[in-house]
């Protein structure tokens, strides 16, 4: 297989790859805030949520669920600021993946990436990471 990338790009491929991967885990992992609330411990991020409060109609309680699962709808995300967020932090995390797989391409076929292209990605993972930071 021939490659179109130097050693150099060949590392950078590899790094954003796991930056890209690392950055996807940790938006998808509830655990971005900690704390406890009805004595029980709770955590959320901006797509999921663990142990969270829900009103029970029938005894007119509020019950803590204690199991973890992303919100029921788009609007049920606490507020506008953490849906923006949401957005923000996802669109980042697809623009650091689409550059790591294309650059991880770049390793097996050669011709891929020019140095204009490579130039492009490098802006476009540029945005990519001020958008999921």
């Amino acid at each position: 297989m021939a490659s179109s990338l130097t050693c150099a790009g060949i590392v950078w491929a590899f790094l954003s790859f796991l930056c890209a991967a690392t950055s996807c885990v940790g938006f998808f992992m509830p655990y971005w805030l900690l704390g406890s609330q009805l004595e029980k411990s709770v955590s959320f991020g901006t797509f999921r949520r663990c142990s969270y409060p829900v009103r029970d109609e029938s005894r007119q309680t509020t019950v803590m669920v204690e199991q973890c699962g992303r919100y029921a709808s788009f609007q049920a995300i606490p507020s506008a600021e953490w849906r923006i967020c949401t957005v923000v932090t996802g669109l980042g995390c697809g623009l650091l993946l689409l550059v790591a797989l294309t650059a991880l391409m770049g390793c097996c076929v050669s011709e891929l990436i020019s140095r204009t292209v490579g130039r492009v990605a490098g802006g476009i993972q540029f945005l990519g990471g001020k958008c999921s930071w």
